[in-house]
């Protein structure tokens, strides 16, 4: 009976502070367990990050990249509104502020009453094509040449369409800029400084102080519409659509206002418009006889050249033509 008590008391393996114990340590070889299963990390391949972040332009050259809105120093002062009575709204940030204080611009008059920007005829035509073509069920890209602030390209990708813009004047490039932040559009547009032309290489540009719009190759054409005593000659790139466009993209509808350069812009593009009635984009281009001719260029000129590549329907509406394939 001496030794009784020991077949009474619990064995101490059992006891509380051993179970800690071992629980303790169990919890550490899990972890161990754990860890020694998961893969250690390769250095990154500089490679693959490059094609990461360069996969959302499927738009590139040789002779130029796309340009990149983050590495450009910010505009200021920022002045941008929603635009009026448009069926798929966007915002657009002003490059011509007008002649401060005494006449601003109206943009900026309507801003200050609690108005909208005054609604921009090329974005109501842009989008009521882009509703038609939707309709239909064909798809692809919008191509804004003279894309300006982005009136025509924002009415686009606020559609959701994948756009591709060219703009040679660095002012209104920034705005474009803002315009894809506001729109929350940067995976749907890819922006290029250059002038669309009918050869690579470079180009001088003439561009007034005072009315970026109207920014164009010809000095002549540049005052036309716009009286200006100061004005900035600059070296601008030039790169024609056919080396951009990949002939595998479908491309639904081609824009151009470009002070009177649309012939050399076509001519650049003569493998895109070659393409067979159904799969040819529609066609705007601004058909002003007096920037033509200051271009060395003409409408009638314009139109025998887009009669060789099978444009035969264009219709007038102000100083914009419309021209189609049909089959």
């Amino acid at each position: 009976m001496a030794n009784a008590w020991k077949r009474d008391k619990q064995p101490q393996f059992l006891s509380s502070r051993f179970l800690l114990l071992l629980f303790s340590s169990s919890l550490l070889l899990l972890i161990f367990y754990f860890f020694s299963l998961r893969p250690t990390n390769p250095s990154p391949d500089p490679a693959a990050a490059t094609t990461t972040l360069s996969a959302k332009s499927r738009f590139s050259s040789t002779a130029i990249s796309p340009f990149d809105c983050f590495a450009s120093p910010q505009a200021h002062p920022v002045i941008a509104n929603v635009v009026e009575g448009v069926k798929h709204p966007f915002l657009y940030s002003l490059s011509d502020f007008g002649s401060l204080p005494d006449k601003p611009h109206k943009n900026i008059v309507r801003t200050l009453k609690g108005k909208a920007f005054r609604r921009p005829d090329i974005s109501v035509t842009v989008q009521e094509l882009l509703e038609r073509f939707r309709s239909e069920g064909r798809d692809g890209i919008f191509v804004d040449v003279g894309a300006n602030v982005g009136m025509a390209s924002f009415a686009a990708a606020a559609m959701g369409f994948r756009v591709l813009a060219f703009e040679p004047v660095f002012e209104n490039l920034q705005r474009i800029c803002d315009g894809i932040w506001m729109n929350r559009v940067g995976e749907l547009m890819d922006l290029f400084e250059a002038a669309a032309s009918d050869r690579v290489g470079n180009i001088t540009f003439h561009k007034l102080v005072g009315r970026l719009d109207n920014s164009a190759v010809s000095a002549a054409g540049a005052k036309l519409a716009f009286k200006s005593n100061e004005e900035i000659e600059l070296q601008v790139r030039s790169i024609p659509l056919d080396e951009v466009i990949p002939e595998s993209e479908p491309v639904l509808l081609i824009k151009i206002d470009v002070q009177g350069w649309e012939h050399h812009v076509l001519k650049g593009a003569v493998k895109l418009l070659s393409r067979k009635a159904g799969k040819a984009p529609y066609l705007i281009y601004e058909e002003d006889e007096r920037l033509l001719q200051a271009s060395n260029s003409s409408s009638k000129e314009i139109r025998e050249f887009l009669h060789t590549v099978g444009y035969h329907h264009c219709t007038q509406h102000g100083t914009d033509a419309h021209c189609t394939k049909n089959s």
